[in-house]
């Protein structure tokens, strides 16, 4: 296989990578959302928004990389 087939191959992973985690990202938002309005435990919300911004953090990282790899591309003959 071809340096840029597969360069092509890990940029379509990094974008399903990022599609889960933008999933992720809004279920565990609807559901803080929920625990608040319903004034549940701190405990729960707290733990949700640590984990929150923690995918957010990882969400950044891989669509750095994902950018950093597709500007490689043009440097491929």
């Amino acid at each position: 296989m071809a340096r840029i087939d597969e360069l092509k191959e890990e940029i379509g992973a990094l974008k399903t990578y990022l599609g889960f985690i933008v999933a992720f990202i809004i279920t565990i938002g609807a559901g803080i959302s929920k625990l608040y309005i319903d004034d549940s435990s701190i405990f729960l919300i707290l733990t949700g928004s640590v984990a929150l911004l923690l995918l957010a953090l990882i969400f950044v990282f891989i669509a750095n990389s994902m950018h950093k790899k597709i500007k490689s591309l043009k440097d491929i003959p």
